[in-house]
């Protein structure tokens, strides 16, 4: 164990169990506050600075593979991504971590990590989940927050990934679960858009006629994801991990592998 593990482990048996990031009681028929409304809006934001932009998540393969050539193929490639991939991992992870960090469930958080980190297909998305999550743990830090869960969070081995470490960002938002996966999933479809616009290459009109096309498919991914049984959870999408894997070695790559 390094000394900097060593250091954090003290650090998590002297810090109090509750702090900043405590979760506040959710009333699914109180609308949200304002503040908690704009809380949610960064976390989906494109600029928030954790890297998401920087990825395509085999969307340039299939462009180079020419599977997607325009915006017809753009927009029904993303849609099966959402409905194929994030239904069935990243949104159902999100919601079990956000209902583990509000009842303080460390443990269960912890197996919610591994099991994200072991199931992703290919090294390249394996980087990215553990990149993006290690950023947004920094920049949790950085924005004043430092209460027991964020030091747990960043104890987690190998790395926390980015769908538990978005929970744990939205957990005193005040937020039901519903909203929150609403959230994750429009900052992927923003993300998702702009890598588009660089790889296939398409206009700004185009990217958000693809955005519209994800807008209206996200609240059933995310009803679907919500009533997803455990036993029922997998990452098993066989083309987009061929080609994720061959991103890792392409010639001419706009995104990080």
């Amino acid at each position: 164990m390094t000394i900097a593990r060593r250091r954090r482990r003290v650090a998590l048996e002297r810090v109090p169990r509750q702090g900043a990031l405590a979760a506040r009681r959710v009333d699914p028929a109180k609308p949200l506050s304002a503040a908690s409304l704009l809380q949610l809006m960064r976390l989906a934001s494109p600029s928030l600075p954790v890297g998401g932009f920087s990825y395509s998540e085999g969307l340039e393969s299939a462009v180079d593979a020419s599977l997607v050539n325009d915006e017809a193929t753009a927009q029904r490639w993303l849609i099966d991504q959402l409905r194929l991939a994030l239904a069935r991992a990243d949104l159902p992870i999100v919601a079990r971590a956000l209902a583990a960090w509000r009842r303080s469930d460390i443990g269960h958080v912890e197996s919610l990590n591994r099991w994200f980190a072991t199931t992703r297909e290919t090294g390249e998305l394996l980087r990215q989940a553990e990149q993006m999550g290690r950023s947004l743990a920094i920049w949790l830090r950085h924005r004043g927050e430092g209460d027991a869960q964020l030091l747990r969070l960043e104890a987690f081995e190998p790395a926390p990934t980015w769908p538990v470490a978005f929970a744990l960002a939205a957990a005193d938002s005040g937020a039901t679960a519903r909203d929150v996966l609403v959230t994750f999933a429009a900052g992927w479809a923003e993300n998702m858009a702009q890598a588009a616009m660089k790889a296939v290459p398409l206009g700004q009109a185009a990217a958000q006629r693809i955005l519209a096309a994800l807008a209206l498919e996200i609240p059933g991914a995310v009803d679907a994801a919500l009533q997803l049984a455990s036993a029922e959870l997998q990452a098993f999408t066989p083309m987009l991990a061929i080609l994720s894997a061959q991103h890792e070695e392409q010639y001419s790559r706009l995104f990080r592998s």
